[in-house]
Formats: structure tokens, sequence, C-alpha cells
């Protein structure tokens, strides 16, 4: 059964950090381009960043570059979101997905699998 799971969220205070993880079983992430959704109540969701399969290629959404880092180590299934200078409108439920193509990995109709989410809130 394919599974990513998301963890490290929690509640942080604004200008804080906070570290993501998306955990991959029954699929080899190294084959995946990794994104990173995230939700926020009564919002759409949206694309904050995305890695290819060698780490070559990253995307950022342009209001998250300079705070947000991405990265991935294969060897242990893993692929992280770093999350730095947080503000209260980062307030969201991030989730991860696997993409074939990294030029798709923005749209929602090209994950391969998605994770369930887990919860960032921002707040002092």
């Amino acid at each position: 059964q394919v599974q990513l799971v998301e963890s490290g969220g929690g509640l942080v205070q604004p200008g804080g950090s906070l570290r993501l993880s998306c955990k991959a079983s029954g699929l080899a992430l190294e084959d995946y381009t990794i994104g990173w959704f995230r939700q926020a109540p009564e919002k759409q969701r949206e694309g904050v960043s995305c890695i290819s399969i060698n780490s070559y290629a990253t995307w950022y959404a342009d209001s998250l570059k300079g705070r947000f880092t991405i990265s991935r180590d294969n060897a242990k299934n893993t692929a992280y979101l770093q999350m730095s200078s947080l503000k209260t409108e980062d307030t969201a439920t991030y989730y991860c997905a696997a993409f074939r193509q990294f030029a798709s990995c923005r749209e929602v109709y090209a994950m391969e699998s998605e994770g369930n989410g887990t919860l960032v809130t921002v707040s002092s």
C-alpha cells in the first residue's frame, strides 16, 4: 500500500521555524518528484514547493522564497520542508504529494499519491 505520511506540524510563534517531513512507504521516493501544498481554512489549496527526483530542480511559490527550503533524502525515503520566519498567514494544513514529472508538480490532477496532511498553526 502506497502511503505518504506528513509529520512535524504544530503550534509555533510568529518568526519561529518548523521542519515538516514526508515519509513514503510502498513506493520508492527516488522515482518521484515531491511537492508540498497547503490549505488554510476557507481558502483554496495552493502549491508551496517542489523538488525533482535528483534534487537538481526546485520550485517555490513567490511569496515563500527565502523562507522555505525543500529537500529530500532518497535513502530515507523522506522529503522535508524547512519553514522559517513563519507568519500567521502560513497557518494551514500542509500536504506532500508524489508526481511523475517535475513540470506538473503544482497540478492536483497529476498527483500519484498524497498524504493526509499535518497542521501548522502560527500564533502568538
